[in-house]
C-alpha cells in the first residue's frame, strides 16, 4: 500500500496572493517483507501540504481529535484538544482546502457500563445525556466540525466486522488465555513496570484488577518491524519530537500481541468470532476515523475512503492515548491494508494554578462556566497562545485576564478603534487611498510581510501558539507605528499635505490590523468577524475570508466604513473558582 506525501516550501509573501507552490517529495521506507506471510507492505508518510492548487490529494486536510470517552461531562482536556482542531482546520479552510474533521465520542468499555450503573441508567441513556454534553460545548466554543461519529452507531459496527474480518483473514487474529493486572480507567491490561507500588495505576491512583480470561489477540508483534522502520524514516509521524523518541522506546522494547477482545464486558460490540466476547473498546474507537467519514452501507475499502480524503492528515492525541494512536493503530492498518496516517501530534495535560487537577482537590476547571463568564475567544486564544503545543500548560485566572486584556483588548481591539475613530473623525471614515498602493518598502508592510510567512509556516507544524503570537506581533508594530507618527497631531495642526500624510498612517495601520485579524481567525472567529465588519467587509470576502487576503492590499480607496465599536471588551469580572488543597496535589492531571 503507497501513500505519496507532499511537503510544503513556503514562498516569498509575494506569492501568497497567487497561492503558495509546494515541492513533492517522498519520504522514502524501505519495503518490509512479512517474514510469516511473504506479503510485502511499503508506506510513505507526509507532512500536512501547503499547497493551494486544487489537484490531487494536497488539496485535502483531513484532521481527527479523539473519539472522547463518554464516561462523565466534557472536561478541560477535551475542549482544548478541540479548540486546537479547530483552529488548525479553519486555518486549512482559509487555504481553500477540502477539509474534513472529525470528533465524536467512545462510548463502550466497562467503564461506561459502571458509570451508568451508579447513575441507574441503561448504558445507551447514559451515552445519550453526555452525547449532548459534548455537542453543546463544542457549541458554546464555536467548533464547527464535519462529522461526529458515535461508536454506538450501527454504520460503525458495520465498518469493526468489516476491519475485524480483514484482519483475520491476514491471519492476525488468534484466540489465547490471558493473565494479568487490569485498569479499569485505562480498560488497559498493565505491566509491572506501568504501575505504582501495590500494582496502581499511574493515572488513575486506583489499584489494578488481576484477571484471567479467554480473549482474542491481534497480531501486533508480527509489524515490529514495519512500525519500527516507521518511526525511524519519517520524523513527521509523531511529533513533537519528544513524543517520537518516547514511541520510538517503546516500539525498540518490543511489540507484544495485545488482547481486543473482552470476556467480561457486556457492553460493546460482540466479537464476529464469538459472540459471547465483546471487543476491546480501543479496537472498537481507532476504527471510528473510518466510519465518521462513510455514509451507512459502504464499506471501508481503500477506495470508499481515500474519496472521502483518507488518510488522516493529522490525528490530534493527548499524550496519554499516544501509545494506541503510535503503536496500536499502524498495526491494525497494516493488517488491514489500509493507508496510514500523516501525523499523530500529542498535546499535554492542563494544569491549574500550578497543580494537577482532580476531583478530591475541588479544582478542577470546568470549561462551561469560563466560557460562559468569559466567552470562546478568550477562551481559545489563551489556551492557544499561553500553552505550547506539545508540552503541559497551566490555568491561573488572573493570568488569563491579563493576557486576554492585554492582547485582544488593549493590543488588537485598541488599534482597530482608536484608527477607526480618528478615520471617522478626519476623514468621513473613508480610506484615503488604496493600502496596495502604499511603497513597497513601507516598514510595516515588510514587517507584516514577514509575519504573515512565519504565521503560515506555524499553523503548517501546529505550533499555534507562534501563530498567534505572529498574528500579534503585527498589531503590536502596527499600533507602535501609529504612536510614533501621532497622526491627531497632523490633523489637528499640520498642513494639508501632513494632512494627507496622516490619513495614509492610519490606512497602513488598519491594513495590518485586518491582516492580523486574518491570521488570528482560526484562533478567535468572532474576534475577527467583528474586525472585518468594522473594516467595511462582507462576511465572506477574500480579503478575511481566505488566507489569500493575509497578501497586502486589501482595503481600498474610498471603501466606507460603519460607526466604530469596540470588537473586544475588556475582561472586568472575575470568575470564581473553588480554592485547591495544595498538599493533596498528587491527583493525575486533566488531559489536555
Amino acid at each position: 500500500m503507497v501513500c505519496y506525501g507532499l511537503h510544503p516550501a513556503l514562498t516569498a509573501h509575494s506569492c501568497l496572493s497567487a497561492g503558495r507552490k509546494a515541492r513533492f517529495s517522498l519520504c522514502k521506507l524501505r519495503p518490509a517483507l512479512r517474514a510469516d506471510s511473504g506479503r510485502s507492505w511499503t508506506t510513505k508518510v507526509a507532512c500536512c501540504a501547503a499547497d493551494e492548487s486544487g489537484s490531487g490529494t494536497s488539496n485535502k486536510f483531513f484532521l481527527t481529535t479523539p473519539l472522547y470517552y463518554v464516561n462523565a461531562a466534557p472536561h478541560m482536556g477535551s475542549a482544548y484538544t478541540t479548540i486546537a482542531a479547530d483552529a488548525l482546520t479553519r486555518y486549512h479552510r482559509l487555504r481553500q482546502k477540502r477539509v474534513t474533521f472529525v470528533t465524536g465520542t467512545d462510548e463502550h468499555g466497562e467503564k461506561i457500563a459502571e458509570s451508568a450503573r451508579a447513575k441507574g441508567m441503561e448504558p445507551q441513556q447514559h451515552c445519550n445525556g453526555i452525547v449532548k454534553s459534548f455537542k453543546n460545548l463544542w457549541e458554546q466554543l464555536d467548533i464547527r466540525y464535519d462529522a461526529f461519529i458515535r461508536t454506538t452507531e450501527d454504520k460503525h459496527q458495520a465498518v469493526v466486522n468489516d476491519i475485524l474480518q480483514r484482519v483475520d483473514a491476514q491471519g492476525d487474529i488468534y484466540r489465547a488465555n490471558y493473565e494479568g493486572w487490569y485498569c479499569v480507567g485505562c480498560e488497559q491490561y498493565k505491566d509491572d513496570g506501568e504501575m505504582e507500588g501495590d500494582h496502581v495505576c499511574p493515572l488513575h491512583k486506583k489499584p489494578c484488577v488481576q484477571r484471567k480470561e479467554d480473549n482474542f489477540f491481534f497480531r501486533l508483534s508480527r509489524y515490529q518491524k514495519q512500525i519500527e522502520e516507521l518511526l525511524e524514516n519519517n520524523p513527521s509521524f509523531v511529533q513533537p519530537a519528544s513524543r517520537r523518541n518516547e514511541v520510538l522506546g517503546w516500539v525498540r522494547d518490543g511489540l507484544r500481541d495485545f488482547s481486543i477482545s473482552r470476556a467480561a464486558v457486556s457492553w460493546g460490540f460482540p466479537m464476529p468470532q464469538d459472540s459471547a466476547q465483546t471487543v476491546y473498546v480501543w479496537f472498537d474507537a481507532l476504527l471510528g476515523y473510518a466510519s465518521a467519514i462513510l455514509p451507512p452501507g459502504v464499506d471501508a475499502s481503500v477506495q470508499n475512503l481515500q474519496q472521502r480524503g483518507w488518510p488522516a492528515n493529522v490525528h490530534l492525541v493527548g499524550k496519554d492515548i499516544l501509545r494506541f494512536h503510535a503503536v496500536y493503530w499502524p498495526g491494525m492498518l497494516m493488517s488491514a491494508g489500509l493507508p496510514l496516517p500523516e501525523t499523530i501530534f500529542a498535546h499535554g495535560f492542563l494544569t491549574k494554578d500550578g497543580m494537577k487537577m482532580g476531583k478530591s482537590l475541588g479544582n478542577i476547571l470546568e470549561p462551561e462556566p469560563l466560557v460562559a463568564a468569559y466567552g470562546h475567544d478568550a477562551v481559545r486564544f489563551f489556551f492557544l497562545k499561553e500553552v505550547i503545543f506539545g508540552q503541559d500548560g497551566d490555568f491561573q485566572e488572573e493570568r488569563f485576564r491579563n493576557i486576554v486584556n492585554a492582547y485582544l483588548a488593549n493590543t488588537l481591539g485598541n488599534l482597530v478603534n482608536r484608527c477607526l475613530g480618528l478615520l471617522k473623525k478626519n476623514c468621513n471614515s473613508t480610506f484615503p487611498a488604496d493600502a496596495a498602493s502604499l511603497d513597497a518598502e513601507h516598514p510595516l508592510r515588510i514587517a507584516t510581510a514577514a509575519e504573515v510567512d512565519k504565521v503560515a509556516a506555524a499553523y503548517e507544524a501546529c505550533a499555534l501558539h507562534e501563530a498567534a503570537e505572529g498574528a500579534m506581533n503585527v498589531a503590536v508594530r502596527a499600533n507602535k507605528f501609529v504612536d510614533d507618527r501621532a497622526p491627531w497631531t497632523s490633523f489637528k495642526k499640520g498642513s494639508e499635505e501632513e494632512k494627507a500624510e496622516a490619513g495614509l498612517v492610519l490606512l497602513a495601520a488598519l491594513e495590518a490590523a485586518r491582516i492580523a485579524s486574518v491570521m488570528l481567525s482560526p484562533i478567535t472567529p468572532a474576534t475577527s468577524g467583528r474586525i472585518a465588519a468594522q473594516l467595511g467587509f462582507s462576511d465572506d470576502d477574500p480579503a478575511c475570508s481566505t488566507w489569500a487576503g493575509t497578501a497586502w492590499g486589501g482595503l481600498q480607496k474610498g471603501q466606507q466604513v460603519p460607526t466604530p465599536k469596540p470588537v473586544f471588551a475588556r475582561i472586568e469580572c472575575d470568575f470564581v473558582t473553588a480554592p485547591a488543597d495544595k498538599k493533596a496535589a498528587k491527583q493525575a492531571p486533566v488531559a489536555a
